[in-house]
């Protein structure tokens, strides 16, 4: 196909009756509830297969692609080196459930990266990664109640389910029922970027509160960077409350430069979570931290977290090899540089077209949030034009370019893109704004 084709719903009736069959056996047709596209509209997609910056659907469609598996594939997707990686590892077993020598090593670049990891344990998610954080939190501080912070999204662990973004943002809900009101009742929830309501929520609840855990740049309710002394301060309550500071870098993690980006903020958490890029697009993730801390979780310890699929070979491998290449020299000042000429070039083709919005970017992370205000939080994230973002999206895939289905989550660049597809995507994105601006999403 291309790239002048336009994506049109005749053009996938494969992909249509592939998912009308997954609709009956899997719920909602999908594994993850943002897959099935209910708040941008239109037809899901089914994806065969990928290579580079590229995803071509079960019609043989291909789309410029800035999901990147939600972050994950930071190197381009079928990235020689990692699919050369997990075949020959294939050959040699694929799961033992006892310890190999591979998850050492990749342990060890992560921890040379990341040097204020003393030690580290190897989850299969990035729920998995919070929840036994939070876990060994409340088992240190013998303390039941977690500060997090509205829009941000730490995994589907019953803890974290209350005003929290990703999916559950772009669905709407608030409140997940299944989660009792008495575990529910143990998270407190304030506003991101205010540390005045986190002074407040500790003083009321003295002595009870283990951990803050927060994403270090929010990347759950549309890209929201931390303002000034916002991360420091919180260390700084935290310690003096005697609770933990635990920095949730599923995301973050190795996405701006090799390493923790803790490092450029200033901040160094108590315990740090990881996942998506650590594992080479294969489902990895860990959390870590000081040496004292992680010695209380078993065998060491007396707080419990254990994992089949733990430290898994493939897994390793692929986390490996991804690692390896991002020490490689500028490929992070290639990419900022790419997401510079991406944020930038919306922002000048959303006011040519006189449309309010903002476009909150870092590194090569971007959201564009259709609001006229400033998004620093959560609250100013949901005044955000729902329907106008799903018009966006639409009339972007309509022209082969696919960004995340829903209005608060981010645009991801991978090392496979280049600044022929930033003027491509800024390209369809003037025609897809004046088309809006012409005849206005109802």
């Amino acid at each position: 196909m291309s790239h002048a084709q336009t994506v049109g719903k005749s053009e996938r009736p494969r992909s249509r009756e592939i998912f009308e069959r997954a609709e009956k056996i899997l719920v909602g047709g999908v594994n993850s509830p943002v897959r099935a596209f209910r708040s941008v509209g239109g037809e899901p997609l089914v994806i065969d297969h990928a290579s580079g910056q590229y995803l071509y659907d079960a019609d043989g469609n291909e789309l410029l692609d800035y999901l990147c598996s939600w972050g994950a594939i930071i190197l381009g997707h079928a990235n020689p080196a990692i699919a050369a990686a997990i075949a020959d590892q294939a050959c040699r077993g694929t799961s033992f459930g006892v310890t190999t020598e591979l998850e050492l090593e990749l342990a060890t670049l992560i921890t040379q990266a990341i040097p204020f990891l003393e030690k580290i344990r190897f989850v299969s998610s990035g729920t998995e990664a919070t929840m036994s954080a939070v876990r060994l939190a409340r088992g240190v501080t013998k303390r039941d109640f977690i500060v997090k912070f509205e829009g941000c999204y730490h995994g589907h662990a019953d803890s974290f389910l209350s005003q929290a973004g990703s999916g559950l943002a772009t669905l709407g809900i608030a409140e997940c029922p299944g989660v009792p009101q008495a575990l529910a009742g143990l998270t407190l929830n304030v506003a991101y970027n205010d540390l005045h309501a986190v002074e407040k929520v500790f003083a009321v609840h003295k002595d009870k509160i283990a951990a803050i855990i927060v994403e270090p740049i929010a990347a759950n309710m549309g890209v929201v960077p931390p303002e000034t002394g916002f991360l420091k301060g919180l260390q700084e309550i935290a310690h003096r409350n005697g609770a933990l500071l635990i920095v949730d870098e599923v995301i973050t993690g190795f996405r701006l430069q090799n390493g923790s980006a803790q490092d450029l903020l200033g901040i160094e958490g108590d315990l740090t979570t990881l996942g998506k890029i650590i594992g080479g697009g294969v489902p990895v993730a860990a959390y870590g931290g000081r040496a004292e801390l992680m010695n209380q979780v078993a065998p060491l310890g007396p707080v419990y977290q254990a994992g089949t699929l733990a430290g898994n070979p493939l897994a390793m491998c692929a986390g490996i090899a991804a690692l390896r290449q991002l020490a490689k020299p500028g490929l992070y000042e290639e990419m900022t540089q790419l997401g510079k000429h991406l944020a930038s070039g919306w922002r000048a083709e959303l006011a040519e077209a006189g449309i309010p919005a903002q476009v909150n970017a870092i590194g090569s992370l971007a959201t564009v949030f259709f609001t006229p205000g400033p998004v620093k939080n959560y609250a100013d994230a949901k005044r955000s034009d729902t329907k106008r973002y799903a018009r966006f999206f639409r009339e972007m895939l309509a022209r082969g370019i696919f960004l995340a289905p829903s209005q608060f989550e981010a645009a991801f660049l991978s090392a496979a893109h280049t600044p022929a597809d930033m003027d491509r995507t800024l390209a369809a994105a003037r025609e897809a704004l004046q088309t809006m601006a012409a005849e206005p999403a109802a």
